[in-house]
């Protein structure tokens, strides 16, 4: 268990419940670099997918070299955010000779996260066309 200082009391005017109102900061940012982390292999996993859909697709398909490019960017950006997270998720807040860092990490990640998001919304909006043996055919 963390430190006198690591915890904070939620709910100070009741100093004889103070096991059940505190929470360790440092295990909290942990957390949700942890939740963040799992969202971005999620994404990553759906670009993944996708760009071996457009390359299965072929050069003959109209927007193959700006997915190509598009989904390279956002992987990219992924990995960029998943170092970042883990860097981010092994500090501790509590020290504060890193706090200036830490925050300024958490602002590029947010940034990237932002960057990603749109890039992915170009992604979708240029879209990959099905294809197998169903494609092009009607089902009644």
């Amino acid at each position: 268990m963390g430190s006198e200082r690591e915890m904070i009391n939620l709910n100070p005017l009741s100093p004889g419940s103070r096991r059940e109102n505190t929470i360790n900061i440092n295990h909290y940012a942990t957390k949700k670099s942890v939740a963040e982390s799992m969202l971005d292999v999620a994404l990553f996993m759906a670009n993944a997918t996708q760009l071996k859909a457009v390359l299965e697709q072929g050069p003959s398909f109209q927007y193959y070299a700006t997915l190509i490019a598009l989904i390279s960017v956002s992987l990219f950006f992924q990995t960029a955010i998943g170092i970042l997270l883990i860097v981010v998720a092994r500090m501790n807040l509590n020290d504060v000779t890193k706090q200036q860092r830490l925050d300024m990490l958490n602002n590029v990640a947010t940034a990237l996260i932002f960057i990603t998001v749109i890039v992915n919304i170009f992604i979708t909006a240029f879209g990959v066309q099905k294809t197998g043996i169903l494609y092009g055919r009607r089902l009644y």
